[in-house]
């Protein structure tokens, strides 16, 4: 049996490690063959999982932690979807702003099962409005310095850097952001894209279905440094369902950006910020809302909305904020109340988690 390939996606929080996956997937259907996308994190009920699956790509999930650390289950899974789906090429990403997969999962793989896995340059996306924090200009875009410290982890940890959402940059910018990066990462190729608008995502597929991983000896193992910046991270993930009070059907869309905007504007008051906040929301029959926050100082980011006025709709909410875990799970409550007052609308919550790396009795 030939060997299957198997790609990392890491990369900054809302830099488009999912879109560029889906983008991805959707060329190696048509160019290289039946591929797959295992969309991973922390915690259960994922966003990732459900835009996914509108695409029309395979898709697993491995939740409640990183596959770093669940390492059966991950080869379990990129088995099934070999042998179930047909896959020869499988990717997956990594929980928030991840570093240490290169030394957990591509060596462990490496090392435990050569012969059944081909393993792709392990790929970094990241975006132009992140890697201002650490070019000469230093934007401070209201981030702890920790954060700013993940960053440049995982420019080193790649084998490729991808450079996504080239589509909001001139051309001359496009430039100097690759040059940033060859002086940043010298032995690190560069390819530019745009996941949202399907560009570059043919010479990123030619590189990672022709090249592998170089191995490099990367750890984090005993980096006091990167545990302090993980535990800045709070992940919050909810999953609930809203039906108008009166039956009749409203604009959905409006609800969404409204409750996106109450979870701002109680985050401000905090003086916290959201490095990534995600909701998926649907009211069936392909009608769906997905929209995405990489910070209080931003508008909100849409990969669809919804076409149509719906009385209810399924949602979730995946936040990866930096705010500790208790008033981030108050605040969001709130932001739910006053929009169920202010639409005439009625909530059940089916599943909430709300927990900070750091907290005691994780």
């Amino acid at each position: 049996m030939e060997p299957i390939r198997f790609m990392v996606v890491s990369g900054f929080l809302g830099a488009g490690k999912t879109t560029t996956m889906i983008a991805l997937a959707e060329h190696l259907n048509r160019t290289f063959g039946e591929s797959a996308i295992i969309a991973n994190d922390l915690g259960a009920n994922l966003v990732d999982t459900s835009l996914t699956q509108t695409s029309g790509c395979t898709v697993a999930e491995i939740a409640s932690g990183c596959i770093c650390y669940q390492m059966d289950n991950t080869v379990d899974q990129i088995r099934r979807l070999r042998d179930k789906s047909g896959a020869v090429f499988v990717m997956s990403d990594i929980p928030g702003c991840g570093v240490g997969a290169l030394d957990h999962v591509y060596h462990t793989l490496a090392r435990e099962h050569g012969d059944e896995f081909t393993l792709a340059p392990f790929t970094v996306i990241v975006d132009p409005e992140r890697l201002r924090m650490i070019m000469p200009e230093r934007a401070d875009i209201n981030l702890p310095e920790e954060l700013v410290y993940l960053l440049k982890l995982q420019l080193e940890e790649a084998d490729l850097v991808v450079l996504n959402k080239c589509d909001t940059l001139a051309e001359g910018d496009i430039d100097r952001y690759v040059d940033f990066l060859k002086t940043a990462v010298p032995d690190v190729p560069v390819l530019c894209i745009s996941a949202r608008e399907k560009t570059g995502i043919d010479e990123l597929a030619a590189f990672v279905t022709t090249r592998t991983s170089a191995l490099k000896n990367f750890s984090v193992r005993d980096n006091r440094e990167f545990e302090q910046a993980e535990a800045k991270l709070t992940w919050y993930n909810r999953r609930l369902f809203f039906k108008t009070l009166s039956g009749e059907k409203i604009d959905m869309n409006a609800v969404v950006d409204d409750l996106i905007e109450e979870i701002r504007l109680g985050l401000i008051e905090r003086k916290r910020n959201v490095p990534h906040l995600k909701t998926f929301a649907t009211s069936g029959n392909g009608d769906f809302n997905k929209a995405s926050l990489i910070g209080v100082d931003y508008d909100i980011e849409y990969e669809q909305r919804f076409l149509r006025a719906h009385k209810n709709m399924r949602m979730i909410i995946n936040a990866r904020a930096v705010c500790e875990s208790r008033p981030l799970a108050r605040l969001v409550d709130d932001a739910v109340d006053e929009i169920c007052e202010r639409y005439g609308l009625d909530v059940q919550v089916f599943f909430t988690e709300c927990f900070g790396m750091a907290d005691e009795g994780r």
